[in-house]
């Protein structure tokens, strides 16, 4: 099966989990040798489709090859763990701004999921990096912002936020990035989009 280079694995839960199961998942699975990971995961009782949602990153000390078929035995071992479906993902990252901070400050993770209109991905890729991650990675109150490219499921485009809490995101500074000339053109071409605020994000524990 097909081998890509990723810097992170994202798994998606449609289901409330016990606290330690994305630990215990993370521990009982083989990762590339030499290679270091950490750990965190964000949770909704109430997702965009009214669901609940957890996410659960493995980031990478470094890039590294991981098979689509290795990603499957992931899921297959979350689900006897926990009992529930996963969809695992590899990520590429594109972009990483981070303020100074520590993991305990953190007290929202907001992720927005879009496939760019055909004939817009490039427009859009180029705002994103050029204009609208470094500005909100500006706003006060907002920790981390990373950009990935999901390799493996849609949304395409993957943006999520580390931030000190929820109100940063109706905050003046955050809404005057999002209402630029630019953001206005390339929006309405968003597709597929998923917007996912989550107010439970466990701080990052490393291998």
């Amino acid at each position: 099966m097909h081998t890509h280079t990723c810097n992170a694995l994202l798994l998606k839960c449609a289901a409330a989990c016990p606290p330690d199961a994305a630990m215990r998942w993370h521990a009982s699975a083989t990762w590339p040798a030499q290679l270091q990971t950490s750990l965190d995961s964000a949770f909704t009782p109430h997702a965009e489709n009214g669901l609940p949602m957890l996410h659960v990153y493995v980031r990478f000390s470094e890039a590294a090859d991981m098979s689509h078929a290795g990603c499957v035995a992931l899921e297959k071992a979350w689900q006897a763990q926990t009992g529930h479906a996963a969809q695992i993902s590899r990520l590429q990252e594109v972009m990483h701004l981070e303020a100074p901070h520590t993991p305990s400050a953190l007290d929202a993770h907001y992720v927005v999921e879009t496939d760019p209109e055909a004939g817009w991905e490039d427009e859009i890729f180029k705002w994103y990096d050029q204009e609208h991650l470094p500005g909100l990675a500006r706003v006060p109150g907002c920790l981390v912002a990373r950009r990935y490219l999901n390799l493996d499921h849609s949304p395409r485009s993957f943006a999520c936020y580390d931030l000190l809490n929820p109100a940063v995101l109706t905050s003046a500074p955050w809404l005057a990035v999002r209402g630029t000339a630019w953001s206005d053109i390339c929006r309405p071409h968003f597709t597929n989009t998923l917007r996912t605020l989550f107010e439970n994000k466990e701080p990052t524990h490393h291998d």
